[in-house]
């Protein structure tokens, strides 16, 4: 009586536009300032996004 196992099947979420722009942005970030520890690159790609046309929030507050 041994249990069967089940394989659960993986599916790949969507990649959301805020994630799709750090993983490019703190690329760039990383480039222009090779020395720069990641946390102070990541805070500068997050600042970077409040502002870029790729944020959908922002094209709705345009909008208003």
């Amino acid at each position: 009586m041994a249990k069967e196992k089940t394989t659960k099947k993986t599916q790949t979420k969507k990649v959301s536009p805020y994630n799709k722009f750090m993983k490019d942005e703190l690329a760039k970030v990383k480039a222009a300032n090779p020395g720069i520890a990641h946390k102070e690159a990541f805070k500068k790609a997050a600042q970077n996004w409040a502002t870029s046309p790729e944020n959908p929030k922002r094209k709705n507050a345009d909008a208003k």
